[in-house]
């Protein structure tokens, strides 16, 4: 979970989840943080419910925005 919610429009319950890791798992923030959302659902157990995106999903937005492949001009001679 590394970086912080502000200005960010990810879906996620950033209070819920915060909470829920500060209050119910005792985190201190630079550990919250220092987390990602596959070791917090891990550490929240099974009360967590399903893991928001799993491979098949994450295939699918691979398939659905692939990285474009960029030509870099590595070792071009400037002059």
């Amino acid at each position: 979970m590394t970086g912080s919610p502000s200005g960010s429009n990810s879906g996620l319950d950033w209070p819920g989840l915060m909470r829920a890791g500060l209050c119910g798992l005792g985190l201190k923030p630079d550990e919250f943080w220092n987390l990602t959302p596959a070791e917090l659902w891990l550490m929240l157990g099974p009360a967590a419910g399903e893991m928001p995106m799993g491979k098949s999903r994450l295939d699918e937005l691979s398939r659905s925005f692939p990285d474009l492949e960029r030509e870099l001009d590595i070792g071009a001679d400037d002059g």
